[in-house]
C-alpha cells in the first residue's frame, strides 16, 4: 500500500502567462515544464523571481515543486510561477500568509499590454502630424 503525501496545487498569473504549481514536502527538486528551474529561467532576474517566495519563507530545498507554465514570455512566466508558488505555500501553511504578503508575493500584478486603438499605429502612438 502506497502512502499518500500531501500535495498543494495553486495557479499563478502574470500578463498572458499562466502557471500551475504543485508542491509537496521533499528534497528540493524544482521542475518547470520538465526542466530544472535554473535551465528553464534564462536570466538571473528570472531565477530570483521564481525562488523568491521560497527564500522569503526559508523553505528553499525542503519542498518538491512541479510547475506547468504556458503563454507569454520569460518575465511573464517567471512572475506567474512566483505568484502560483506563493499561493501554494499559503495553502500549505496559512501562517506564512503575513510574511508572503509583506514581501508582495501574493499580489497579482494586473498590468497587461494596452490594446491598439482604431486610427492609430499603436496603443498610444499617433501618426505624424503635418500642419501643411
Amino acid at each position: 500500500m502506497s502512502k499518500k503525501t500531501e500535495e498543494f496545487i495553486a495557479t499563478g498569473r502574470r500578463k498572458t502567462s499562466t502557471a500551475r504549481v504543485r508542491i509537496k514536502p521533499g528534497t528540493g527538486k524544482f521542475v518547470i515544464n520538465n526542466r530544472e528551474y535554473y535551465e528553464y529561467c534564462s536570466t538571473e532576474q528570472q531565477r530570483k523571481a521564481v525562488i523568491g517566495p521560497l527564500v522569503t519563507v526559508e523553505k528553499n530545498g525542503q519542498l518538491d515543486i512541479t510547475v506547468i507554465v504556458n503563454g507569454g514570455g520569460g518575465t511573464g512566466q517567471a512572475g506567474a510561477i512566483r505568484h502560483g508558488l506563493s499561493r501554494a505555500l499559503e495553502k500549505m501553511d496559512s501562517e506564512l500568509r503575513t510574511t508572503l504578503k509583506k514581501a508582495g508575493h501574493l499580489r497579482r500584478d494586473p498590468r497587461k499590454i494596452e490594446r491598439k486603438k482604431a486610427g492609430r499605429p499603436g496603443a498610444r502612438k499617433r501618426f505624424q502630424f503635418s500642419k501643411r
